[in-house]
């Protein structure tokens, strides 16, 4: 995560918040020191993911996918 300082952060603000929209947070420090974490607000919280259907619609499975290759795992145990 990119560290700004406050000057460079007021300077850069509508810059560095459209990163922030797209993902990309953002720390602005005072003399080095770390003080604020600045994210989109649909983000996730530290330490928490967003998992569950972020690849909706992006897979098709096929409806025999189950017996995909059977045969030949038959044959490697001698079926």
């Amino acid at each position: 995560m990119e560290s700004v300082n406050m000057h460079e952060a007021k300077t850069r603000l509508s810059q560095l918040v459209a990163r922030a929209q797209q993902g990309e947070g953002f720390i602005i420090a005072k003399a080095g020191k770390p003080l604020v974490r600045v994210t989109a607000i649909d983000s996730p919280e530290p330490g928490q993911q967003k998992r569950i259907g972020f690849l909706a619609g992006q897979l098709s499975i096929p409806d025999d996918f189950d017996r995909m290759g059977e045969d030949e795992i038959a044959d490697m145990f001698g079926g």
